[in-house]
């Protein structure tokens, strides 16, 4: 049996860590240097998840605090997608909500999502209020706080989505 092949968009404002966390993912590497995402850069994984494999292709959109300019070119095909938020900044987190409006909107709102809360290293900086993303689980987002520099919460944050891959693709 042949893996499933499932397009996965990163999205989130600029500078929350998307780059990191696919090279985190994939290569697992961190790099200290800013590299700013001009458009998409196109990334590959394959997981196995409760005996099946799944290849994700992971699509890191160049970051957005005016979610309008997303090209919806880019959205087109989507299967899920990962919402990072730097809790070092507090906007991100409005910028992270609204993402999500979007993608309901405009892919349904049974897309498969994960919202990564990142720079768990540093946690003692965070902005980001605990009660904050409590109440974003509560609405049933599913919330993974994670650390592209030490890898915590990476590989969680992906095997969540990939299950929520999986699910729907069964639906």
């Amino acid at each position: 049996m042949s893996a499933l092949q499932k397009k996965v968009c990163m999205l989130g404002a600029f500078a929350v860590g998307k780059t990191s966390l696919v090279a985190q993912f994939v290569h697992r590497k961190f790099s200290d240097r800013y590299l700013t995402t001009l458009g998409v850069k196109v990334d590959k994984r394959t997981v196995a998840i409760d005996g099946r494999e799944l290849n994700l292709i992971l699509w890191d959109l160049a970051g957005e605090d005016d979610l309008s300019t997303v090209r919806s070119s880019y959205l087109r095909g989507l299967h899920g997608c990962i919402v990072v938020i730097d809790g070092t900044r507090g906007r991100t987190l409005e910028v992270a909500r609204d993402i999500r409006a979007r993608v309901a909107s405009e892919q349904g709102a049974s897309t498969p999502m994960v919202f990564v809360v990142n720079k768990l290293d540093l946690a003692a900086e965070w902005e980001i209020e605990e009660a904050a993303l409590t109440a974003l689980e509560a609405e049933g987002v599913a919330v993974v706080r994670a650390s592209a520099k030490t890898g915590e919460g990476v590989a969680e944050a992906f095997a969540i989505l990939a299950r929520g891959l999986l699910e729907s693709s069964e639906r």
